[in-house]
């Protein structure tokens, strides 16, 4: 099972959820449709069988606190993974954010979506200006020490997998667009289909059979499907046998 990276402990009071805000004046804003779909598909599907579902939190666009030295420094990704932590806050409570030094686990996972303003910051190529904050691929890299990040070009339809070794990013040649995470016994890869109404190809979550992880409303779907098979056979049967099944539910 996945060992999360645990934050040191610190000798003074330390700012928490509710003291840190989720959102910023400044910020550019909320993201467009695909990131919320996007992220939303990732929620819907991120179900690792070896874990509780109480255990397992996912989150998209919320603030991610991780320096007890500069606690007002965050970076938002585009969704993430943890495992091994109660899906509500201290067990009451849903996020404003996430802190790392409150929450004491990291994401065992973070996925971008790369947009023409951030593809730098999110392949690693961009440069930290002194006195400013570190880029987004120091703190997944060398702060947090994410076990994997990932990166979708939805314009290209491309997907980077990048996995921690020996401290460093190390990107995985993919078979199939696709992943597997032995510590959550579920795989990432690329699935075309629709998702809101829109055909594309999608990250998404699949099983050790390589079935993708159906939604809640897909889920629903097959068993109705499952039960009107099932009817539509009995009553094929009640026919062979000379009986109307019309006439056992007048």
């Amino acid at each position: 099972m996945y060992k999360a990276i645990r934050s040191p402990k610190a000798s003074h009071a330390l700012p928490t959820m509710y003291d840190l805000p989720s959102e910023e004046i400044g910020d550019p804003g909320l993201p467009d449709q695909y990131h919320l779909w996007q992220a939303e598909l990732l929620s819907q599907t991120f179900c690792p069988p070896n874990y509780n579902s109480e255990e397992i939190l996912v989150a998209g666009d919320l603030n991610l606190y991780y320096d007890v030295n500069n606690t007002n420094w965050y970076k938002r990704p585009d969704w993430f993974g943890v495992v091994g932590i109660d899906r509500f806050y201290k067990k009451v409570d849903s996020r404003l954010s996430y802190v790392i030094w409150d929450e004491k686990v990291t994401p065992l996972i973070i996925a971008e979506f790369l947009s023409p303003g951030t593809d730098k910051d999110d392949l690693g190529l961009k440069k930290a200006k002194p006195g400013k904050p570190p880029t987004k691929w120091q703190v997944y890299e060398q702060i947090l020490k994410i076990p994997y990040y990932v990166v979708f070009n939805r314009y290209e339809n491309k997907i980077y997998f990048f996995e921690l070794v020996n401290g460093k990013y190390r990107e995985i040649a993919l078979t199939n667009s696709k992943f597997w995470l032995p510590e959550i016994e579920l795989g990432l890869g690329l699935w075309l289909g629709s998702y809101q109404g829109l055909n594309r190809l999608w990250l998404r979550w699949y099983d050790k059979q390589e079935n993708w992880i159906p939604t809640p409303v897909e889920t629903e779907k097959q068993r109705a499907e499952a039960e009107k098979q099932r009817a539509d056979i009995l009553a094929a049967r009640l026919r062979e046998l000379g009986i109307n099944p019309d006439d056992l539910t007048s």
